[in-house]
């Protein structure tokens, strides 16, 4: 007996000592301006995923030399870090009210850069892909938790403020990534695009530990949907392996067989399955609401287009073009620059307009911008041009994202705000993976009709790669031609309030 109280008493210690949250250093949340110690902590999470998200594309063609792989291999590097984070994202939402947000938090800075410090030092893209999927763990733990912290901490009245706060640091994130980037793997070695993660990350962390409230109200209720997720998971998973390795597979292959089965069988039962439950991984009355299942639709679209440009890009700029990864990554940083310019612009005008307008013509721009594209890229001198059509496509993204997701988040009844952004959340993670898997396949299955070789990059002439290039733009123009018309038929939404609970 004595024995069993001495294990208990050491898993109580461990409890303390790891996982139970601290308040705040007496020193720091004294201070008039503590709320915004917090969220000026919270933007580092915030800089740094975005700037992961966009540097992780960059290095592909890198990485393909490097490792001598197929096009739809090298793809996982980024797709297996995006599904992860779509597949956990809703999973630590939950459990950050179970537990709280603060211990949560903190422990996706330790595990987002020991996954960093890992993907540096890999040897095999097995390992490479293994050790994105632990570092997006750590993602979605700071990504899961971040905008809880931002808005409790703010309050009502800055809350507006701070969010635009966090907004601004992805954005600088997500600009910032492919110039970085490039210059590290033009400096020193690709490994140290993941390396230069480990100080930003400690400082996190340790600001996280001495800086964060503790959690204010822990949810009672303990359930959790584990079925849901293990039938969520698989569903997602299977559909990504469909498309990205369908081509190389074949439809008629046991592995493409099982993956359909899953997605044919785990997805109905999930969809029947949630509704009845009373705490569900995902609230599903949520997409009765025309509003918002169109506004989900049409942001998966864009950001599918968004991070399948993003792969298709440096490859055009490299095998294509014949420029290094400074040059790529300076080039691609006109989209998130584009984008971040507009966003305060289109979120201004959304309080005024509505989504409708604004939204429609953020996919028409984009649109338009693939078109350019297809006519500009690969013509004598069409560095500038190709250029000048990605800006294009940033001002369609900039003007579409922040009303799009203000609409969706104004379709929700007051009471399910939080599932809402969980589904937003599982929603632009997925699209990231559909479009980087989407863009994958069709380069691929273009590259080995043209060349009859390997499915990838490395032995195809820079004809022949823009020429694969063109079809990857004309999925995409599809994508947005596709989203525009979603964003047109869908009803206005009031800006100023969310609809009343039960309306439909």
């Amino acid at each position: 007996m004595s024995n069993q109280t001495d294990l208990a008493s050491v898993w109580r210690g461990l409890w303390d000592v790891l996982l139970k949250e601290r308040p705040p250093a007496r020193v720091v949340a004294r201070q008039r301006y503590y709320p915004w110690l917090v969220i000026g902590t919270v933007c580092i999470g915030a800089f740094m995923g975005q700037a992961d998200a966009s540097v992780a594309q960059l290095v592909l063609p890198v990485l393909e030399r490097q490792f001598d792989q197929s096009l739809s291999a090298i793809s996982w590097v980024a797709i297996g870090y995006t599904l992860t984070l779509g597949v956990f994202l809703p999973i630590f939402g939950r459990l950050a009210d179970l537990f709280g947000r603060k211990m949560l938090y903190t422990s996706g800075f330790l595990l987002f850069i020991l996954g960093s410090g890992l993907c540096g030092a890999a040897t095999s893209l097995d390992m490479l892909v293994g050790f994105r999927v632990f570092q997006a763990i750590g993602a979605a733990l700071l990504q899961a938790n971040s905008i809880a912290i931002v808005v409790t901490a703010a309050g009502e009245r800055h809350r507006g403020r701070a969010i635009g706060l966090q907004a601004a640091a992805q954005a600088v994130g997500l600009s910032a990534g492919p110039a970085i980037g490039g210059a590290l793997i033009h400096a020193l070695s690709w490994r140290w695009i993941f390396w230069i993660n480990v100080p930003f990350g400690l400082a996190g962390a340790v600001l996280g530990w001495f800086v964060l409230p503790k959690t204010g109200l822990v949810d009672p209720d303990r359930r959790f949907d584990w079925a849901g997720v293990a039938m969520l998971a698989p569903t997602l998973a299977g559909l990504v392996l469909m498309i990205n390795e369908g081509q190389q597979w074949g439809v008629a292959s046991p592995a493409f067989a099982v993956c359909a089965l899953a997605v044919c069988v785990l997805l109905p039962l999930f969809i029947w399955r949630e509704p009845k439950i009373s705490a569900p991984l995902l609230d599903l009355y949520l997409f009765r609401r025309h509003a918002f299942w169109a506004g989900n639709l049409a942001g998966l679209l864009s950001y599918a287009m968004l991070f399948g440009v993003f792969f298709l890009m440096p490859f055009v700029f490299d095998r294509a073009y014949g420029e290094g990864p400074l040059a790529a990554g300076l080039g691609l940083t006109v989209i998130p620059v584009a984008l971040g310019l507009l966003s305060p612009i289109s979120g201004f005008l959304y309080d005024r307009a509505g989504p409708r307008a604004l939204t429609a013509s953020g996919m028409v721009l984009s649109l338009i911008a693939f078109a350019l594209l297809e006519l500009v890229m690969g013509g004598e001198g069409s560095m500038l041009p190709t250029l000048g059509a990605l800006a294009l496509f940033g001002v369609g993204q900039g003007l579409f994202t922040s009303p799009n997701n203000s609409s969706v988040m104004a379709a929700a009844p007051r009471g399910r705000v939080g599932q809402a952004g969980g589904i937003l959340n599982v929603t632009r993670s997925f699209g990231t993976s559909i479009g980087v898997a989407a863009a994958s396949a069709v380069l691929s299955w273009r590259l080995a009709q043209a060349t009859g070789g390997p499915q990838g990059t490395l032995h195809a002439s820079p004809a022949v790669m823009l020429e694969a290039a063109h079809y990857v733009l004309a999925l995409f123009a599809l994508f947005a031609l596709v989203a525009a018309a979603l964003c047109w038929v869908r009803p206005e939404i009031n800006p100023e309030h969310s609809p009343a609970d039960g309306a439909e």
